[in-house]
């Protein structure tokens, strides 16, 4: 997965010699519009659109509608994963809308192994029975996320039992090699020259974060075990990829121990969801101060104006932003300006539904409207579905409620 910054909003800061402080403005607030949206209906409507375009009749999905040049026959599962999050949040939001059958589905992609590895793993494809293709660690964290969500909501034994799994399989992948932490994939560990043969934010935050999930849910025996693994990993991505001028992550390290400082709304976003959860686990004031620090740098630094819209956050890649919103989401209970940040992707979001749709009524790559770029993509919608979906959770929508 990648990254990239922006600038939202530009300091000046003033260096006097009389010693008084550097000027700085005060931070433009969003206008709060009082509106009849509903975040609910919305997130349904976009659902209910995807299950009439890319559902296929074994119950998966496809890649793109319209289908598109190298597309495989039943998407990757990364944006399954998409659509699966999503479909939890509809659920939170009190729609019936087959979530069970979705997270059992991801068994069609489970491998039981690979590459001499006989530990199961979720693989990135599948045949419609089988997973195929790569296992990548981010993609097993996200599937463990979304299976700990299932077994929140269900309390169904199984979806324990195959978090349970996903643990096994991220310890396996862990190594010491450059001071710790987990690779982006099990077959490309340690080549040097290669470019996929890295340390990602994106393994190790989402490792991270569904290690904490699995916690909060796990038999007592495992609690310090998983406690102490998620602590590691977090601890590697203080110390290695996080910007000390902004609290942003940077994308990865490679083979040689080099940073590659291209930055990512997700990788950000899951960060602050960990700092707010070690927090409540250790009651560590420093993980709330990281989390804090992170939000507000990801705000100055990704949120902008940009094709007319005063405050955008990134114009690509909207399950990235989805996942900044979760972060503000989980901060906002002990950090009431994360309300500004949520607010911003409100409109945000809402712009999107009213200028960068199709004539499907699909929403375009850019929610500014400036191009449709990868309208055709599951993953653009299913990231519509979860944002508005999380944001009806957190406005306390009820069906038939504003």
């Amino acid at each position: 997965m990648k990254n990239l910054i922006f600038i939202a909003l530009i300091y000046l800061c003033v260096s006097c010699d009389d010693g008084s402080e550097d000027y700085v403005p005060p931070v433009v607030k969003p206008p709060v519009v009082t509106d009849t949206v509903k975040c609910n209906a919305r997130a349904k409507e976009v659902f209910d659109l995807i299950n009439k375009h890319y559902k296929l009749p074994n119950g998966l999905y496809k890649e793109s509608n319209p289908t598109q040049s190298g597309d495989p026959s039943i998407s990757y599962l990364w944006p399954y994963v998409g659509l699966t999050s999503g479909a939890a949040t509809l659920t939170q939001a009190g729609y019936d809308v087959g979530f069970t059958t979705l997270a059992d589905n991801y068994q069609k992609y489970y491998r039981t192994g690979a590459n001499g590895n006989s530990i199961g793993g979720y693989g990135s494809s599948t045949n419609g029975t089988t997973g195929g293709g790569t296992r990548f660690y981010d993609d097993n964290a996200i599937v463990g996320i979304s299976l700990m969500e299932a077994y929140n909501l269900t309390k169904e034994q199984r979806f324990l039992d195959r978090s349970a799994q996903i643990v096994k399989f991220l310890e396996s992948g862990f190594d010491n090699l450059l001071g710790g932490a987990l690779w982006w994939n099990e077959d490309e560990k340690n080549i040097a020259g290669n470019a996929n043969s890295n340390k990602p934010a994106c393994s190790n935050g989402y490792a991270t974060l569904f290690l904490l999930e699995y916690y909060a849910a796990c038999p007592q025996a495992e609690k310090a075990s998983v406690l102490s693994f998620a602590k590691k990993e977090y601890a590697w991505l203080k110390a290695n990829l996080r910007d000390p001028s902004d609290k942003c992550y940077w994308n990865d390290m490679n083979t040689a121990g080099e940073i590659n400082k291209t930055k990512w709304t997700y990788n950000t976003g899951v960060m602050i969801q960990n700092g707010v959860r070690l927090y409540r686990i250790t009651g560590e004031q420093v993980y709330l101060d990281d989390a804090i620090e992170s939000a507000q740098g990801s705000y100055d630094s990704f949120v902008r104006s940009r094709n007319g819209l005063a405050l955008a956050f990134p114009e690509h890649d909207p399950w990235f932003n989805t996942k900044l919103l979760r972060g503000y989401i989980d901060l906002v209970p002990l950090y009431k300006n994360a309300e500004t940040y949520i607010q911003t992707y409100y409109n945000f979001i809402n712009n999107g539904y009213d200028k960068a749709r199709t004539t499907d009524r699909f929403f375009y790559e850019d929610w500014t409207g400036g191009s449709p770029n990868r309208y055709y993509s599951l993953l653009m919608q299913a990231a519509v579905v979860e944002s508005y979906g999380a944001l009806s959770v957190y406005k306390k929508e009820t069906l038939g409620t504003k």
